[in-house]
């Protein structure tokens, strides 16, 4: 057997393809804290985040995170747009996302209502951000959104998941359905 000669370079390692994901919010506090605590929790190495917060109406919040991803050309794989229906023209923004081809994960009425599924299904319409977090503090005591510890629903991740799948399966998914939010599917892309 002949041995190989050494070239002196060294092979280098595979590595598995990382996708980069931007995760715009539209509020400054909860959906921020909520996608930080995940980011720390999450399981999947081939998937790196990054999160920044815009305070503003859905439609600010698409064109911010496009004007970040256009700046940051080639960095991200994915741009993604959490923001809550409110009283804001949510087909604007829509629309807007279309064209730029920005994921919109929206919750109506708000981002509360895909905490809620943590913990139990609710297909009952929710009139505001009050409806929900009535509910909310039965399961999170001292509950507030200024607040929010991860920690808090971590272990209900995947039963939100399965509850807004089929909850979207049942009524259909579209954004001026109350209650509803698409928020599980970039949860996915991140676990």
């Amino acid at each position: 057997m002949t041995r190989r000669e050494n070239s002196g370079r060294r092979r280098s390692a595979f590595r598995e393809e990382r996708t980069s994901v931007l995760v715009v919010c539209g509020a400054e506090a909860t959906e921020p804290a909520y996608f930080e605590g995940l980011k720390r929790a999450r399981r999947n190495p081939a998937v790196t985040i990054k999160i920044k917060a815009k305070r503003g109406d859905p439609d600010t919040v698409v064109k911010y995170a496009a004007g970040m991803r256009d700046r940051a050309e080639g960095t991200h794989d994915e741009v993604w747009c959490v923001v809550d229906v409110d009283e804001f023209d949510l087909d604007k923004a829509a629309a807007t996302a279309g064209r730029l081809r920005i994921n919109l994960a929206i919750s109506n009425p708000c981002f509360e209502f895909w905490l809620l599924l943590h913990f139990e299904a609710c297909s009952a319409p929710l009139t505001c951000y009050g409806d929900v977090a009535k509910r909310l503090v039965k399961h999170v005591p001292g509950f507030s959104k200024s607040a929010l510890r991860f920690a808090d629903y971590e272990s209900g991740i995947e039963a939100a998941v399965q509850r807004a799948k089929k909850h979207n399966v049942e009524l259909g998914f579209e954004h001026g359905r109350n209650p509803s939010t698409g928020v599980w599917a970039l949860v996915e892309k991140i676990n």
